[in-house]
């Protein structure tokens, strides 16, 4: 009899554990769905507001919009799918490309930038400063009916015909003042 009410507390102790395993699952399910409940409830009037708002905007178009349109486009996307994608593959590609040049364009600049610093510390732009000046001292000097005729009746003049050039008053000025603005040129960059 001890082991008829031994095998009876084991048994109910068995059914004890699988009704505590039941009762957490029916708790669980009441949890779930009380949390679906409450998603509904969330759910429903955006669902409706969404609804609304495609109504709304399908009356903004009005009779220009066809369901047969739709399915042409479909159609006409999925007939030309590779297309599509061969197109995104060579847009993906630019955007290498374009990432590259960006990098380059970066690199030319900071290049010119460091071309530009080397040519001032070397005072480039300060010879080219003083030879502007140079140059616009001379053009001042000269009638401007003449530089107009310069152009006028050259042709295409033989070395000769340069050389006796050289024997003008005029022409012999001006080589020595073009001498002397190379001589200022070289001189000014032995300077700096």
């Amino acid at each position: 009899m001890d082991k008829d009410i031994a095998l009876l507390h084991e048994k109910v102790d068995q059914l004890t554990a699988q009704v505590e395993i039941l009762a957490d699952h029916a708790e669980i399910e009441q949890r779930r769905g009380r949390e679906l409940d409450e998603l509904k409830a969330d759910l429903i009037p955006i669902g409706n507001q969404l609804i609304k708002l495609t109504i709304n905007e399908l009356a903004e178009i009005g009779t220009e919009f066809e369901l047969e349109d739709l399915i042409y486009l479909l159609k006409r996307v999925l007939r030309n799918t590779q297309l599509i994608l061969t197109m995104m593959d060579r847009f993906e590609a630019l955007m290498g490309i374009a990432d590259e040049m960006e990098l380059l364009g970066k690199q030319v600049f900071s290049t010119t930038i460091e071309g530009l610093d080397r040519l001032e510390r070397e005072g480039f732009f300060a010879i080219a400063r003083e030879s502007w000046g140079v140059l616009e001292k001379i053009v001042a000097e000269i009638d401007p009916a003449d530089i107009r005729s310069i152009g006028e009746d050259l042709g295409s003049p033989s070395s000769i015909a340069l050389l006796r050039e050289l024997n003008q008053p005029e022409v012999r000025k001006g080589m020595a003042r073009l001498l002397q603005i190379v001589k200022l040129m070289g001189g000014n960059k032995q300077g700096n």
